[in-house]
Order: C-alpha cells, then sequence, then structure tokens
C-alpha cells in the first residue's frame, strides 16, 4: 500500500469487494477470536482494527473499515488510518484554539490599528499563533511518518483476512 507524501494526515481508501457485506463482517468477526495480535471492535458495518494497549504508543494508528453492501453479491469497503480518537480530538482542539487566538489577536490589532495606537505586540501575537500552528501540523506529519510501519501492518492485516475469498 502507497500512503502519499502530501497533505493528508488520515490516509483514506476505498475499493469494491466481490462478497456480501456480511460474509466480510463475519471474517472479521472470526478473527477476533483466532488472533491475539491486534485488537478487533465490530459495530453494525464498521470494523475498528488497533493494537493491543501494551504495543500502543502516542501515535499508534488505528484502522477504521466501514463495509456497506452495494448489492448482495458485493460491497464497498471505505478504510481511514488515524491515530487514536483522544489523540485526535487532542490535535484537533489544540489547531481551533489556535485560529481561535489568531482570529482574536487580529481583532484585538484592528481595533489598535483603528484607534492609532500601537499594534506591534497584536501582530507579534498573530505570527506566533502562525509559528505555533506550523509546529502543530508537522509534529502531525512527524507522528503520521513514525507510524507508518504500523500503518502497513494494519492494512497487511486486513489483507490477509480478506485475501482467502477473494479468489
Amino acid at each position: 500500500m502507497e500512503i502519499p507524501n502530501d497533505i493528508v494526515l488520515r490516509p483514506r481508501f476505498k475499493f469494491e469487494i466481490p462478497r456480501n457485506n456480511e460474509s466480510v463482517l463475519n471474517d472479521f468477526e472470526q478473527a477476533k477470536t483466532t488472533q491475539s495480535y491486534f485488537i478487533i471492535n465490530r459495530i453494525d458495518d464498521h470494523v475498528f482494527i488497533k493494537f493491543p494497549k501494551h504495543k500502543q504508543h502516542f501515535w499508534s494508528p488505528q484502522l477504521h473499515l466501514e463495509i456497506n453492501e452495494v448489492d448482495t453479491n458485493s460491497c464497498l469497503l471505505y478504510g481511514l488510518f488515524g491515530p487514536n480518537p483522544t489523540v485526535w480530538t487532542l490535535f484537533m482542539f489544540l489547531h481551533f484554539m489556535v485560529a481561535g487566538f489568531f482570529i482574536a489577536f487580529g481583532i484585538w490589532a484592528y481595533t489598535n490599528w483603528a484607534l492609532n495606537t500601537s499594534y506591534a505586540i497584536q501582530l507579534s501575537l498573530m505570527l506566533l499563533m502562525v509559528v505555533i500552528w506550523f509546529v502543530l501540523y508537522f509534529g502531525g506529519r512527524i507522528g503520521k511518518d513514525s507510524s507508518k510501519n504500523e500503518m502497513h501492518e494494519l492494512h497487511n492485516f486486513m489483507n490477509s483476512i480478506l485475501k482467502p475469498k477473494n479468489h
């Protein structure tokens, strides 16, 4: 699986499987009991594959699969790699907080400019928010790059469950 080197922090993929979605979902249910290297959870048409707690680190990815029925003989699999939802929520919260501060400092700078008072501090703080945003972005990229091997393991595991029935 080739993971593109563009701005995507949470890589996605999709493909069609020439099988009924329930049989694919059942294969994941069976894999839950026949192996212990991954934790598999199924909720309706969604399957979550992740590493056990003792093998996880801060940026450990998980694979979220949504397996939708197309017709009685085929289904569409949507996959999404991402960090633990708690980590992702924290990461997005920090991004929104930085954006909110940037806007607030911009309003403050505009107010000072309109009142003909100094606004250098506010512009400096706005620049600082831009720098912090870049640090967050590149931190996310580093986290994604550090977990590429684990993403490949998750993808290969998914393929090992799907392959026997594909031929």
